[in-house]
């Protein structure tokens, strides 16, 4: 009789300390890009697309508010993310 579900090999290696904060770093600066654009979009925005724009801008307001709360928790200071935000960008540029 055939096994009918997949069995994984691998074990599930946990994220260091270090990725964990990597990925909140992230996480914060993708949320204000999302934040511009829809502040910028908002600008232009017509009709119920101004609603739409509004709870956009709210919820990734609170968003970056509590991921920020996070970082603070962690020790993360602004430089870091900063600095995190100009190592992507060139990672990306070199891809």
């Amino acid at each position: 009789m055939q096994n009918d579900y997949y069995v994984k090999e691998e074990k599930i290696i946990e994220s260091t300390e270090m990725e964990k904060e990597t990925e909140l770093i992230k996480c914060i600066i993708k949320t204000r890009e999302e934040l511009k654009v829809a502040n910028h979009n908002f600008e232009y925005a017509q009709d119920d697309l101004v609603d739409y724009y509004t709870y956009q801008i709210k919820a990734n307001q609170a968003k970056l508010n509590y991921l920020i709360k996070l970082a603070k928790q962690k020790g993360i200071e602004v430089d870091m993310i900063n600095d995190m935000r100009f190592s992507l960008w060139n990672e990306e540029e070199a891809s």
